[in-house]
C-alpha cells in the first residue's frame, strides 16, 4: 500500500503549484499563456501518475480444474464391443459394460492380468506401453464359454493429464462367423459318415426290387418297410444335425428369459405321455413350491427336457415309472459354473439297464452309443445328449449324470435362476 500513498502525497503538491500558478496568472505576475501550458501539464501529469500507481483490481480466486476425463462412462457403455482403457503400467481406468460381462473386468486400478491372461493381450499391451503405436491380434478365450475375438490395442492421448488414458483395448467377438465356419465343415464331415449306412441299404434294397425280388410282393412290401425305417432314419439324423448346428452357433450368447420350469416339464411329459403308455410306463413330476423361474431360452429347455424324457422312456424298462424332480439351488451351492447365484436343479430318473462307468465320459459325445445297434433299432441318432450339453452350455448351466448298473440312471441339469423372487403356489 506504499506506493498508492506515495503518489497521492505528490498530487496533493501539485495541485497546490497549480493553484499558485493560476493566482499568479491572475495576479499579472506571469503571462497568461505560459501559465496554461504549464497547468496543463502538471495536470496530465498527475492524472498519469494516479492511474499508474492505482490499487489492482480483485481477482476471482482461481479455481483448480481436474483434467477432463477422454470418455464418458456412459458413451463407453454405449460401445456394443468390449473395450477396456488402460494406463503404461496396465491399470484398468476405465471398463463398459460388454467388457464387465465378456471378460469379467470389474476392478478399476486393478492389474489387467487379474482378469484377462491371455498371453497376446497382455504382450500387446507391454508392446504399446514400450511405443508401439497399435496391436491387432485374433485370440480365443475358453472361459466362461469359448469365443473368438480379433482385439485391437492402440496408444490414446491423454490430454496432459498424467493419469489419463494411455491404452485402449477394444475386442470385436467373431465367435458365430467363426462356429459358422466350423459347423458346416463338421455337418458335412458326420452327415457323409452317418448317411452312408442307410444310403447304402436303401440302393441295396432298390436293385433287389429291380432284379430279383421284381416279382415277390411279400419281399417288395417287406423292403419297402426297411426303406421307409432307413429314410426316416436320415430324416431324424438330418434334424438333429441342423440342430446342433444351431445351437453351436448361438452358444457363446446367453439366453435372457425367464422361463416357467414347471410347465415345460408338463409339457414333455404330456408329448411323450402316449409312447410311455404303450411301455405301461408312468412319468410323474414333483416340483418344490418354491421353484424359482429359470434364466434360458423356452423352446431350447424344452428340447433339453424331451430328449432326456424321451431316452427315459427308450431305456427304462416296461411297466417302470419315470421321476423328474425340480428343486432351487441355493447360491453358495458348487452345482453351478458361477459362483454365487441361485439356480434349479431338475433330475430325469429311469429304471432301465443303466449305463457302465467306462461309458458315462463320452455320453455327451457326437455319435457315441453304448449299444449302437439297440440305439439304431430304437430310432436314435447319437446326437440327443450331444444338443443336451451345447444348449446347457449355452444356459451357463451343468450336466451331471449318476447311473448304476442294473438299477437305472439319473440325468440332472443345473440351471441358473432368473432375477427375480422365488414364486409360492396358492392352493386353491
Amino acid at each position: 500500500m506504499a506506493k498508492p500513498k506515495l503518489a497521492r502525497d505528490i498530487v496533493g503538491g501539485l495541485v497546490a503549484v497549480i493553484v499558485v500558478i493560476v493566482l499568479l496568472g491572475i495576479a499579472g505576475a506571469i503571462d497568461v499563456v505560459p501559465a496554461g501550458l504549464l497547468v496543463a501539464l502538471l495536470m496530465a501529469g498527475g492524472a498519469w501518475l494516479l492511474r499508474r500507481n492505482r490499487d489492482p483490481a480483485p481477482r476471482a480466486p482461481e479455481v483448480e480444474r481436474e483434467p477432463p476425463n477422454l470418455v464418458s462412462q456412459a458413451f463407453l457403455d454405449a460401445i456394443p464391443d468390449p473395450v477396456v482403457v488402460l494406463n503404461d503400467a496396465r491399470e484398468v481406468l476405465a471398463v463398459n459394460a460388454p467388457a464387465r460381462e465378456a471378460l469379467g473386468v470389474h476392478q478399476l486400478g486393478g492389474d489387467l492380468a487379474m482378469s484377462v491372461r491371455h498371453p497376446k493381450v497382455l504382450a500387446a499391451v507391454e508392446a504399446l506401453a514400450s511405443g508401439a503405436a497399435s496391436v491387432s491380434e485374433q485370440i480365443s478365450l475358453p472361459v466362461p464359454i469359448a469365443r473368438t475375438y480379433t482385439f485391437h490395442a492402440a496408444r490414446a492421448p491423454h490430454g496432459g493429464d498424467p493419469r489419463g488414458a494411455r491404452i485402449v483395448l477394444v475386442l470385436h467377438d467373431e465367435t458365430r462367423a467363426r462356429r459358422a465356419e466350423q459347423t458346416q465343415a463338421d455337418f458335412v464331415a458326420n452327415a457323409s459318415h452317418e448317411l452312408r449306412s442307410p444310403l447304402s441299404a436303401l440302393i441295396g434294397l432298390i436293385e433287389t426290387l429291380r432284379g430279383p425280388a421284381v416279382d415277390d410282393a411279400a419281399a417288395r412290401e417287406r423292403f419297402l418297410s426297411i426303406m421307409h425305417t432307413e429314410a426316416l432314419r436320415m430324416t431324424r439324423l438330418v434334424d438333429d444335425l441342423m440342430s446342433l448346428s444351431r445351437v453351436e452357433i448361438n452358444e457363446h450368447v446367453p439366453p435372457r428369459e425367464a422361463v416357467d420350469i414347471e410347465e415345460v416339464l408338463a409339457g414333455v411329459a404330456t408329448a411323450l405321455s402316449v409312447r410311455a403308455a404303450g411301455k405301461s410306463m408312468t412319468i410323474g413330476i414333483a416340483c418344490s413350491p418354491a421353484l424359482p423361474k429359470a434364466r434360458g431360452d423356452t423352446d431350447q429347455l424344452t428340447q433339453v427336457f424331451h430328449n432326456l424324457l424321451d431316452n427315459a422312456v427308450k431305456y427304462g424298462k416296461p411297466g417302470t415309472g419315470i421321476e423328474v424332480t425340480a428343486l432351487p439351488v441355493a447360491p453358495n451351492a458348487a452345482a453351478l459354473p458361477a459362483n454365487g447365484v441361485a439356480g434349479i436343479a431338475v433330475s430325469v430318473r429311469d429304471h432301465g439297464d443303466g449305463i457302465a462307468p467306462v461309458h458315462l465320459p463320452r455320453l455327451t459325445e457326437r455319435f457315441y452309443r453304448v449299444d449302437a445297434g439297440r440305439s439304431r433299432r430304437m430310432g436314435g441318432t447319437g446326437l440327443g445328449l450331444a444338443i443336451v450339453k451345447h444348449i446347457v452350455n449355452r444356459h451357463r448351466g451343468r450336466l451331471a449324470v449318476d447311473s448304476t448298473k442294473g438299477e437305472g440312471s439319473t440325468f440332472t441339469v443345473f440351471l441358473p435362476a432368473a432375477r427375480e423372487e422365488p414364486r409360492a403356489k396358492v392352493e386353491a
